[in-house]
């Protein structure tokens, strides 16, 4: 029974499975935004060329992508010198804070674009 429990238990990968599992993501990440890159541009040549209306959605979620990268990178950098004495923290925290307050002009923009767009005169 203690060999059947011990095959199917969980264990932390070592180092080289943390190596190949953060390149498969990167990769993966990599890929989509490269997608989201490629239908925007798509996107954007069907309005020019055949004047139909704008697709915002690859450019909302190429600009989410890149914005949830960014606080999470940041983010993890803060937690990884929080108990660092002799680290600068207070860096990645103004940065987060600043990345934050773009996130928030950003949306609302948005948000007032949409509603001119949608207020008929």
């Amino acid at each position: 029974m203690k060999q059947f429990l011990k095959k199917f238990r969980l264990r932390r990968p070592d180092e080289m499975e943390r190596h190949i599992l953060f390149r498969a993501q990167r990769n993966a990440y990599l890929f989509l935004v490269a997608a989201l890159a490629v239908w925007s541009f798509y996107e954007s040549w069907q309005v020019y060329a055949r004047h139909t209306r704008l697709n915002l959605l690859p450019c909302l979620l190429l600009a989410a992508a890149a914005l949830i990268q960014s606080v999470s990178k940041l983010v993890l950098e803060r937690r990884a010198v929080q108990d660092d004495e002799d680290s600068y923290e207070t860096g990645p925290l103004a940065r987060i804070v600043v990345l934050a307050c773009a996130a928030a002009g950003l949306i609302s923009a948005i948000g007032a674009a949409v509603m001119l767009l949608c207020v008929r005169v």
